[in-house]
């Protein structure tokens, strides 16, 4: 039996790839594994599949700010690299794929030890810091982004574009409404701060309330513990976060308010939604979302909104002209790149193992 192991989290954004990929190798008898750490989003996600081994291990943060934890992560990092390297070498798979996060550098680690290929992917313009780091143990490297191949060791760079989750592409618009309740009527706005939320994001959108609410029916995806009651309306309905009624709602949406996280605004390019990103600041991050949202504005598939400047005011005003102009955003992202990626990385992830076993 061929076997497959996948590693990725810390955030949606490093698992959902993964999960769109385990259906195909279901159906062709992969035994698959999966590595995580014991208490994030991957776990939960992933943990809960059918048919897939979990594994957790030690995992540390690597940040790039001063925190006493530092001192402390690095053993975390050495320790679960020595969990992934027994774990590798008792499973024996025939190639591991990571999507990053910090949970996968020991992982990646482990496999390098035990000579099992390993395919990175990556979703935004620049390599994360995880990423950085496994590079060096990498066959390969996935890119969505064909810019990404000027930051990578040549001959590592696959592009293959965005990978969608095919699941996503089966939405239901009347499902979507019968979820939250919405009659027809006026146009639907889809507000998305990530997995964990975004604070300025819901504290700008719920500031804008009362305007916003005169023009358009909202979902509210905001996060865990951010949900006011108080707030519900028969035109505003919030979740923490939706699972299996994703697709109908994005279905539903007929503009989406969001972070600029690759995996989930090439979602919306996918579905031609027309998007208003609001990408997280380089206070907080290390600006992969502005170029990502950068790189789409120039292709003409959203309008940017940087944090420095988002107020009810600004939102109201950029989502007034993202609405206005909502055709001739469609009609650039119906002229994007239409490749099968998710197609494109599983064949490539099967030749690896290929090679790896007829050595």
């Amino acid at each position: 039996m061929k076997k497959i192991m996948f590693t990725g989290g810390g955030s949606a954004g490093h698992v959902t790839v993964n999960l769109a990929l385990i259906p195909r190798f279901q159906e062709e008898g992969w035994k698959i594994d999966y590595v995580g750490s014991e208490n994030g989003i991957e776990k939960q996600l992933a943990g809960s599949l059918p048919g897939v081994r979990y594994h957790a291990i030690a995992t540390g943060k690597l940040r790039r700010y001063f925190d006493w934890q530092n001192v402390k992560d690095p053993f975390k990092v050495v320790k679960g690299a020595m969990q992934a390297y027994r774990l590798i070498r008792r499973a024996k798979p025939d190639v591991l794929f990571s999507k990053g996060g910090f949970v996968s550098v020991p992982v990646v680690l482990g496999a390098w030890l035990n000579r099992v290929p390993v395919l990175l992917h990556e979703s935004d313009l620049t390599p994360g810091l995880a990423n950085r780091i496994a590079i060096r143990f990498a066959t390969g490297v996935c890119t969505t982004f064909p810019e990404t191949e000027s930051h990578l060791p040549e001959g590592k760079a696959h592009h293959v574009g965005a990978v969608v989750r095919e699941e996503l592409l089966q939405g239901d618009a009347a499902r979507g409404r019968a979820f939250c309740g919405f009659k027809p009527g006026k146009p639907v706005l889809l507000v998305m701060g990530g997995s964990l939320g975004a604070r300025r994001i819901n504290e700008a959108v719920r500031a804008a309330l009362g305007m916003l609410t005169r023009d358009f029916r909202i979902v509210h995806l905001c996060g865990k513990g951010n949900v006011l009651p108080e707030l519900e309306s028969p035109d505003y309905r919030q979740y923490e976060y939706v699972q299996a009624e994703l697709p109908d709602v994005l279905a539903m949406a007929d503009l989406v308010i969001s972070r600029a996280g690759s995996n989930s605004i090439f979602e919306f390019l996918a579905l031609r939604k027309p998007m208003l990103l609001i990408p997280l600041s380089r206070q907080q991050s290390r600006g992969d979302q502005i170029l990502n949202a950068e790189s789409f504005e120039a292709a003409g598939f959203c309008e940017v909104l940087q944090e420095e400047s988002l107020t009810a005011g600004t939102l109201l005003d950029r989502v007034g002209t993202l609405f206005r102009d909502r055709e001739t955003y469609i009609a650039k992202m119906n002229e994007s790149d239409g490749r099968d990626a998710l197609n494109a990385v599983f064949k490539l992830i099967k030749q690896t193992a290929k090679r790896a076993q007829s050595r």
